[in-house]
């Protein structure tokens, strides 16, 4: 097998075909926020092609996500994707921290024999179009994201979704500032927010984190009448009233994911307040 090696930011596009041919969500902007924020390790071929990929990013002192385990058809079954998935619990172990993921029924398996444990389920939805914007609840109202709201909306999402994430919304937020929403009190406390961003086949939905499923549904309902469709949004199965409000606007949910970790993160395990992930790749 031939050794594995570093993958930086300046490989974003040769390294995306991978995720054009597994069918994926992300483009080279993604990549390249990937290969900037977190560390890269991949295989290359004989003539220098990238053939597989895997990703660690921090998200935290405490936490890294696992993500971007791909391998191109033709070196499928040689062991290449168990070998990177390796370096990067390496990787996650060498800097004391606890591994995240979210696997798919086919590699929930593989994880579990290497000592991962499931937090919950979430289900991907693909929506269309939606139609009307769901009202906030009173004494709550739901405006377009301004850039003074950054220190706000790293504060507030702490101590709710058990992530340092500061640099991954802020990337979010400037990249797609029109995608952004944030709700509020009269007096200014943040209620909730929901960022996006645009996918090579679909815009992503999330993270959408809010103090209540009222909250929510009106921040993504702004955020799919506002934007250009399709959608897809990664959401936890433990709120019902985001599922129902998903299905009477005509989305599906072809499949779904586990979110797991390697030893035991605080809060991580509670989506009460995580509406809509910022997806599988990012946590």
């Amino acid at each position: 097998m031939a050794s594995i090696e570093p993958i930086g930011p300046d490989e974003a596009e040769a390294v995306w075909p991978l995720s054009i041919e597994a069918g994926w969500n992300q483009n080279v902007a993604d990549w390249r926020f990937m290969l900037g924020a977190g560390r890269g390790f991949g295989l290359k071929d004989a003539a220098g092609r990238w053939e597989a990929s895997s990703l660690v990013l921090p998200l935290g002192q405490s936490l890294a996500w696992i993500s971007m385990v791909l391998v191109t058809k033709a070196r499928r079954s040689g062991g290449v994707g168990t070998s990177l998935l390796k370096r990067c619990l390496d990787e996650v172990t060498a800097n004391d921290a606890v591994a995240g993921l979210d696997a798919t029924d086919q590699g929930r398996p593989i994880y579990l024999k290497l000592g991962f444990h499931d937090l919950y389920r979430i289900s991907r939805w693909h929506l269309d179009i939606a139609k009307e914007v769901v009202a906030p609840p009173t004494g709550v109202a739901v405006r377009p994201f301004t850039i003074a709201d950054l220190p706000k909306l790293a504060t507030y999402d702490r101590p709710l979704c058990g992530m340092e994430r500061p640099t991954l919304l802020a990337h979010l937020a400037t990249r797609q500032p029109g995608l952004a929403w944030v709700a509020e009190t009269p007096s200014g406390k943040l209620s909730g927010f929901g960022l996006a961003r645009e996918g090579r086949n679909a815009t992503s939905i999330g993270p959408v984190v809010a103090d209540s499923e009222a909250v929510a549904l009106a921040l993504i309902s702004q955020a799919t009448v506002a934007a250009q469709g399709p959608f897809i949004m990664d959401v936890p199965d433990a709120h019902a009233s985001v599922r129902s409000w998903l299905e009477a606007s005509g989305a599906v949910s072809p499949r779904g994911y586990m979110r797991m970790t390697l030893g035991t993160a605080k809060k991580l395990d509670d989506p009460s307040h995580v509406f809509a992930l910022a997806g599988p790749e990012l946590g």
